[in-house]
């Protein structure tokens, strides 16, 4: 019975990796349509923070409500919501009444789809997997997602190019019926008793919070997570491209190549993580491989001056990150009740990227005001750290990486330490 359920699974893995595809495959055209309209990189950062805000905001109170209602019609009338507000778009743009507000608009929508989908998805595959490949789940997971960041520009700018938003949309939308159709009809998802159990959204919340209260090691994981996150998406959200743009005059095919080694760094380890046993020490692996992403990655990317130190670094960042999903999944899916999940992994996002949306604002702030204008100053501390990171164009944003990466590493080896996540193996 569990080999058949893991393989509905790998179908279910296999039709949401085409649907993520197209959904990303339309968020990469409308960045490139919004700043055609715009020519403003803090509208590119808006869009992702429409996304993520309603998203953090609701997962406080849904958690109840995915306990008690079935995972598989969730997730259809979720996809199915995000799926209209492409439509909309397609229509909008279509009349010729498209603009960038609307597209700010949409982003909310599918950001609180998301927090409905997204720990839906993850209490369905606790469902659907044998406990002990959850870890080799998690690394499909990231071979796919990683797979994604690689294709998915690289095809929508020529979809773009060839034929503009609108093929771009229509591929996205057939990519959601695909996936639509097989969750429909060939993915039966198991319901538990307990999952009736009514209550309130505050109810659910604090019911996860009272979890989260016995089990401090899980809670104090999300918070270093938190942390974690914040310093990751300060620099790699917006500041990665603009950095590397500035560093090598405008090429936008070393931008390219580097985007494709992060994605590339992200497979490989995503394929490791899918084919090797399972790590005896789940938590200490979490903040390793942390650490080593920002000691090898951040501080790599602040001191390279060209294309091969700069890949290097992208894939010395990515590569570690599955191995950091697959750990805390393991320990989540174990260590939490099946009717609790829905409470618990919903208050997991609402706390973990919780700091995603002020990572994303605060560094473009800071690249712009703070450290480009530090850097170039003339003043003596800037001078000592021009000596690291370079004294040209781009080296403010250089030195975010620098700050980003000694950060990361800090917090994240002295998360190793903590008593309550040692615990936990």
């Amino acid at each position: 019975m569990e080999e058949k359920s893991f393989k509905k699974y790998i179908i279910l893995w296999l039709s949401q990796s085409v649907s993520g595809l197209g959904s990303s495959m339309t968020g990469f055209a409308l960045v490139l349509w919004a700043y055609e309209q715009s020519h403003s990189a803090m509208s590119v950062s808006l869009m992702s923070f429409c996304n993520y805000v309603p998203y953090v905001f609701l997962s406080l109170f849904v958690g109840s409500f995915i306990d008690r209602h079935k995972k598989k019609s969730i997730m259809l009338v979720s996809d199915s919501i995000a799926a209209a507000g492409s439509l909309a778009v397609l229509l909008f743009l279509l009349t010729g009444k498209l603009s960038v507000w609307m597209i700010y608009v949409m982003n909310v929508v599918i950001g609180m789809t998301n927090a409905f989908q997204q720990p839906a998805s993850a209490v369905a595959t606790g469902w659907l997997v044998p406990k002990e490949k959850i870890s080799n789940v998690s690394g499909m997971n990231s071979f796919s997602n990683n797979l994604i960041v690689v294709f998915s520009p690289m095809l929508a700018a020529f979809l773009f190019a060839a034929g503009g938003l609108p093929i771009v949309l229509l591929i996205d939308l057939a990519s959601f019926a695909f996936a639509f159709c097989v969750l429909l009809f060939f993915i039966a998802i198991p319901e538990r008793a307990q999952d009736k159990k009514q209550g309130s959204p505050f109810a659910g919340m604090t019911e996860g919070f009272t979890f989260l209260k016995q089990e401090k090691g899980i809670l104090y994981i999300m918070l270093t997570m938190a942390l974690i996150n914040f310093f990751s998406r300060l620099t790699y959200e917006n500041i990665l491209s603009p950095m590397i743009l500035a560093r090598s005059a405008g090429n936008s095919i070393a931008l390219g190549m580097v985007n494709a080694c992060m994605g590339i760094g992200g497979i490989v380890g995503g394929i490791i993580v899918s084919v090797k046993k399972e790590s005896r020490h789940k938590a200490v692996s979490i903040y390793i491989s942390a650490a080593l992403s920002f000691l090898f990655g951040d501080l790599l990317m602040a001191v390279g001056k060209n294309v091969f130190w700069w890949s290097a670094a992208a894939v010395a960042a990515s590569l570690p990150i599955p191995f950091i999903m697959a750990n805390q999944n393991t320990i989540m899916y174990r260590k939490i009740p099946e009717f609790m999940q829905g409470r618990v992994f919903a208050v997991r996002n609402a706390i973990q990227y919780s700091t995603i949306p002020v990572g994303i604002i605060l560094g473009g702030y800071l690249a712009d005001y703070v450290f480009e204008p530090f850097i170039s100053s003339g003043n003596e501390l800037a001078g000592t750290i021009g000596t690291i990171v370079g004294n040209s164009a781009g080296s403010g944003m250089a030195a975010m990486f620098l700050c980003t990466g000694v950060c990361g590493f800090i917090v994240s080896l002295f998360s190793c330490f903590n008593r309550e996540i040692k615990k936990l193996d």
